[in-house]
Formats: C-alpha cells, structure tokens, sequence
C-alpha cells in the first residue's frame, strides 16, 4: 500500500518506520534536520528489542511530489492541524483515507471539515514514541497499537486493507465495536492527568497515592464521563473506575506529554485537551468546574500572564 506520514516524529516516525520496513510505499514528510537525517541515513526505531534502521527512507517537505496515495498517517500535534490539512489536498484521491491519531476527540471533526467525513478514519494510538534526535526514533513504550474505523464504524474493504497492512508491520489493531466511544475513553484518562499533572507538578505514582489529588482526578474523570454521554458516546458504566485503575498501573514516574510541554515552555495541546472539556460543557450544558479551575490556571501560565 502507499501512504504517507504528515508529521513524522515519535509516533508518525514509529508507525511509518514499521510500514516502511515491511515494505510498504510509505513517504516521511518532515523539515529541516531530521528530513536530511532520514534522506542521507535513513529512519531508526529504537525499542526495547533493540534498534531497526530503514534505508532508503523516502521523505519530502513537499508532498505535491508524491501522488495520491492509499493513506494519510495525519500523526501532527493538535495545534499543527491547519498546516498539516493544507498538505493534504495532492495526498487525497476518490478512496484515501485520511487516518486521525491526535489525543483528544475534536481533531476528525475538524479534519473532516475540510476533507469530507466520507475520508476521515478516527483512529486511537497506544503508542509512546518520541524524537531521540535527527532521524531517529525511540520507541519508550505502550503496546505499539493503532486502532481505527471508518466514521460510522462500519466495516469495509478499506479499514481492513489497512489493518492487514499494520498488522503485517508489527502493529497491532483490533476492528473496534465503537471508535467515538475508544477516543472518549482515551480522552478521559489523558486529559485529567495530564491538566492536574501539569497543575501540580505531579507524576502518575504522586497524583493517584495522595486522598487529594486523587479525588479530583476521579472528578475530572467524571466531568468528561458527563460529556460523553451528552454527546450521545455510550461509555461503560464503570469507566472511571477502569481509568482509574489503568492509571494505577502507570511507571510512579510518568508524566503525559501535555504536562512535560508546560513544564519546558513549549507549546502544549491545553487548548485540545482541557480547552475541548471546557468549551463541549458550554455547549451542551454539560458542568466542568474541575477543568474550569485547571483550564485558567494553565493558560495563565502558557500565555505569561501569572508574572505580569
């Protein structure tokens, strides 16, 4: 199959690395040191086996070179989306598919303002990849699974060509029964740990141990229960106690990547994460006073405002 990867760094740079050296047609579009990285050395994966380098890689900064292709990996941070869909119309052919893998639940809709909804596939990453340096990838974690489906879940020849092709790559993918109700569920553990994370200061194995914290994580966690089911997502009955469960298991040390940006000064997805909680309660009457709190105070720490 052809596809291309908008966005080639941990996670695009994982899952194209593993298509690309199962012989797939896949191009890398990237800039500056890391596409010379990967057009003079190839692409390597670093992983808890040990290291895989795929050379010749192909990879581009301008994908009106490459045609129409079977799949689009849209693997950009959620505050890239407007640059990334501008990439996205000499990819896209009558039965491309357009594969969302942002963390949080409003990304498909917006891609599929300007593709069609007929072209999106949500999909959920378990995946924990990053950047190790130009050209390379390391893979820190997770199962290595990308689950996807068409918009309205029903199955075609399409999804399944493309989950017979990541499972020949090595990536695990199972057919969801509902896709929307997987990226609500992923929605409601990240989001809470990452704002109270990010708030605090606070790593997985602090947020869970303390009567404090985590009786607001389980409040946070509750709020966007709420949310779901005002948007007609049917989550299990005992998702909170499941999410919380799931953060039990998290390394004492983890943090989510959301609260490792603020923390460094960079750009986060705040707005995609604790924004979209704040914004969809408005909408749909739906109370989020946990995530009011943490929405201030992070943006007021994003745009510099607490020092002036």
């Amino acid at each position: 199959m052809r596809f291309a990867v908008i966005g080639a760094g941990g996670l695009g740079g994982y899952l194209g690395g593993r298509l690309a050296g199962a012989g797939h047609d896949v191009t890398l579009i990237a800039r500056g040191s890391h596409l010379a990285a990967l057009r003079a050395a190839g692409l390597t994966v670093i992983g808890v086996d040990g290291a895989a380098t795929v050379t010749p890689v192909r990879a581009t900064d301008d994908p009106t070179g490459i045609g129409a292709v079977d799949a689009v990996l849209l693997a950009v941070k959620t505050w890239q989306l407007d640059e990334a869909l501008a990439a996205l119309p000499p990819l896209a052919g009558p039965d491309t598919a357009v594969i969302t893998v942002q963390n949080g639940v409003e990304a498909p809709h917006r891609v599929a303002q300007a593709v069609g909804r007929h072209a999106v596939m949500p999909g959920v990453a378990k995946v924990i990849a990053m950047l190790a340096g130009p050209g390379t990838v390391r893979h820190a974690g997770g199962p290595g699974a990308l689950d996807l489906a068409e918009w309205d879940n029903r199955p075609t020849g399409r999804a399944e060509r493309i989950r017979e092709a990541l499972v020949g790559a090595g990536i695990t993918t199972t057919p969801p029964a509902d896709i929307w109700a997987d990226l609500w569920a992923k929605f409601l553990f990240v989001v809470p740990s990452g704002g109270l994370g990010a708030v605090t200061d606070a790593t997985f194995g602090v947020l869970r141990q303390r009567p404090g914290t985590r009786r607001i994580l389980q409040a946070a966690m509750a709020e966007i229960e709420g949310l779901a089911r005002a948007h007609g997502v049917a989550l299990p009955a005992d998702i909170v106690a499941r999410t919380m469960a799931f953060v039990d298991q998290q390394p004492a040390e983890g943090t989510t990547s959301l609260h490792r940006d603020i923390k460094a000064g960079r750009r986060s997805e705040l707005d995609a994460w604790t924004g979209a909680v704040v914004r969809l309660g408005a909408r749909t009457g739906t109370p989020t006073p946990v995530h009011d709190v943490i929405h201030e105070v992070l943006s007021l720490r994003e745009s510099g405002s607490a020092s002036a």
